[in-house]
């Protein structure tokens, strides 16, 4: 499986998304997942286009990942 991992984000818990996402890309590569950081520095998330992956795990804290932003915009491109 494709997993895109969303990590980092722009609130003051970025540091501690940026380590638990990356301990994240690693388990589930231990698992045989084709797995990827996917630093998310704005709302727009460039790298979430068609196709791009067959699911994102959101590992982001605060705004916009915690809030529902991230999975609305996952929603509305399709990736579950």
């Amino acid at each position: 499986m494709r997993i895109a991992v969303l990590l980092g984000g722009f609130s003051s818990e970025r540091e501690v998304s940026l380590r638990s996402g990356r301990a994240v890309v690693e388990a589930l590569r231990a698992k045989g997942h084709e797995a990827w950081p996917v630093d998310v520095r704005d709302e727009r998330v460039e790298e979430l286009g068609p196709g791009c992956c067959d699911a994102a795990f959101i590992a982001l804290h605060g705004r916009f990942g915690e809030d529902g932003g991230v999975q609305e915009l996952c929603s509305l491109r399709g990736i579950p």
